[in-house]
């Protein structure tokens, strides 16, 4: 295939960035610009929880913006209307009088272009992060600063209170090049120089074109999705700050501010073809924060690590173990003994913690204690209370103890090498003796010693593990390839369609996650299945790409998203990357065949 040109991917995307349902935004920053809807006014939200501020792990979602209603003026103070041109590098608003446009000047600051030969500029609201009234007064904090500057003539600057707000009106007289940049951030520092907007666009372009230039290449029915795919994986990127110690993903700059334990797996899957850097510090910022028993927290954002959650339950709070998993994967990519090395004792240690803490009856079945640690919120399977011992996480165990004894081998310790494969093969057969149904055909949950009567994909998790008898690997399958139950028009399903708790548009009680599609995936390719492997690839792959977006999950009737579906999704991202180069390679290797 032809390398693309450098502007190739910036084209591609023109207006594909909805800046009214998803941020503007730029590598490491946690700045956030959206367009407010059927008006012609931005605003800026900050990606961070603040919790010294505000309490509450999701307080973040429901905080207004801390820059509001900017509006572009004409030298008459009048508001101006304006249609938007979007790019990944750049914002363009069309006016009566001119072009304004927008652009990172740095991940703390924005840079806005005024109409050459116009007195014009902005109007906007500053807002204190939180404020509300108390009984004999009200609370107003404040810990981000706003400066603003420019290159152009100043021939209006105002700053008027206004319901416990400030707002401001800056006018310039603008040449060519004339710029008004806006500054948020922590410190104080009344220097901030307002570069010509050329220079800044001009950098902006070369910094996203620089970025695109790196990802391989796939077949052109892939490439809106794909490329579209590669900025969302940027777009999300932070840079350290507080108790994020590397540059790193958030799942959403949106709705999950902080880093998660199996999305950040997720990520350095797509990051390997790029950087295999960025995609091993994704691993490396979790286990920065791991605790002196073990465990691995489910959360870490700049201000806090979450390990503990008090609804529907409080317990200590996890996510899958797929890191050592996700590490081997990067390790056949871009080979790093040293990086094994480095991260192969606190995953031993992690994987010890499973066992010692949530095996209550000692029967060598690991269990969830709280439903969060599955990553499956609110799956029926966990209905009837806590603990659950689950096929999945046992599953997961089992890859995470092979992927342990591949690192053990190549960093020299080959007796753990066997104690791991010895350890996984025991974890198949006690799901065997315990957990497998062979009138129903497929592994169940244990509640109290007790099977879970609910058919999810996680109850076929097994077939993971590369170790089972044929014919439970072809019963599975059944299940698997079931139009009534798994093969929807969208496969596959959260919850089996005729099972009665499905209900397809709520979270994982039906719709469609396709990270869980990517591990069936490797898991027929393991047996040899590779024709439905191929078709349930391709299969995930239509499903994202019928969407202007990328989202979180969909329905398994129609494959759009479900209402509640967060837009910009990191893993969905990541994993139609991974899959659109699987899918690419395999189509080379038919051709080579033909």
């Amino acid at each position: 295939m032809v390398k693309k040109s450098e502007a190739y991917y910036l084209n591609m995307l023109r207006n594909r960035i909805d800046i009214e349902h998803v941020p503007f935004s730029d590598r490491g920053s946690r700045l956030l610009v959206f367009k407010y809807s059927a008006q012609s006014k931005l605003f800026v939200k900050l990606a961070e929880r603040l919790v010294d501020l505000e309490p509450g792990l999701e307080a973040y979602r429901f905080r207004p913006p801390f820059l509001q209603e900017i509006t572009f003026l004409d030298g008459n103070h009048q508001p101006l209307e304006f249609q938007t041109t979007s790019f990944p590098h750049a914002l363009f608003f069309q006016t009566e009088i001119g072009e304004f446009g927008l652009v990172f000047q740095s991940r703390n600051s924005l840079s806005f272009q005024i109409p050459s030969g116009q007195v014009a500029g902005l109007r906007f609201t500053v807002a204190p992060q939180f404020w509300t009234p108390l009984e004999r007064g009200g609370v107003l904090k404040g810990i981000r600063n706003l400066e603003y500057a420019t290159n152009g003539e100043p021939v209006h600057n105002q700053i008027t209170p206004a319901d416990g707000c400030y707002r401001v009106e800056f006018l310039v007289e603008a040449a060519l090049d004339t710029a008004i940049v806006i500054t948020i951030r922590s410190q104080v520092d009344l220097s901030q120089e307002a570069r010509p907007f050329s220079v800044a666009l001009a950098d902006a372009e070369t910094r996203w074109a620089e970025w695109f230039q790196k990802i391989p290449e796939v077949s052109d029915e892939y490439q809106p999705t794909y490329a579209y795919s590669w900025w969302v994986m940027a777009n999300n990127l932070i840079s350290p700050q507080g108790n994020v110690a590397y540059e790193a993903m958030f799942p959403s700059k949106i709705k999950y501010v902080g880093l998660w334990l199996w999305d950040s797996a997720m990520h350095a899957l797509a990051f390997r073809h790029v950087d295999a850097e960025l995609a091993r510090n994704q691993i490396r910022a979790m286990l920065a924060y791991q605790l002196a028993d073990g465990m691995l927290p489910d959360a870490i954002h700049d201000e806090g690590v979450i390990s503990e959650i008090d609804h529907p339950l409080r317990a200590e709070v996890t996510k899958p173990p797929i890191l050592a998993w996700a590490a081997m994967k990067l390790h056949e990519m871009d080979p790093d003994p040293d990086f094994l090395k480095e991260i192969y004792m606190p995953l031993v240690r992690w994987n010890a913690w499973w066992f010692a803490m949530n095996d209550d009856d000692v029967d060598g079945l690991v269990q969830y204690n709280h439903p969060y640690s599955s990553g499956l919120d609110d799956s029926p399977l966990w209905d009837e209370g806590m603990p659950v011992e689950s096929p999945d996480l046992n599953t997961y165990l089992c890859v995470q103890m092979g992927s342990l004894a591949s690192m053990a081998e190549i960093i020299g310790l080959e007796h753990d090498g066997a104690m791991w494969r010895k350890r996984a093969a025991g974890i198949v057969r006690r799901m065997l003796e315990d957990m497998w149904d062979a009138q129903d055909g497929y592994f169940k949950a244990l509640k109290d010693n007790q099977p879970l009567n609910v058919l999810t994909p996680f109850n076929l998790y097994p077939l993971w593990t590369g170790q089972l008898p044929g014919e439970i690997n072809q019963r599975l399958i059944a299940h698997l390839t079931n139009p009534e139950a798994f093969w929807t028009k969208y496969p596959l399903p959260s919850v089996a369609r005729n099972d009665p708790k499905y209900d397809p548009d709520t979270m994982w009680r039906g719709p469609v996650w396709v990270n869980i599609n990517y591990f069936f995936i490797e898991a027929l390719q393991q047996i040899g299945e590779e024709e439905l492997a191929g078709e349930l690839r391709r299969k995930t792959l239509e499903l994202v790409m019928q969407e202007a977006n990328i989202y979180e999950y969909y329905n398994p009737e129609t494959g759009g998203p479900a209402k509640e579906a967060d837009p910009i999704f990191g893993w969905t991202a990541a994993v139609f990357i991974d899959l659109a180069l699987q899918e690419n390679a395999a189509s080379q290797e038919r051709s080579g065949k033909a």
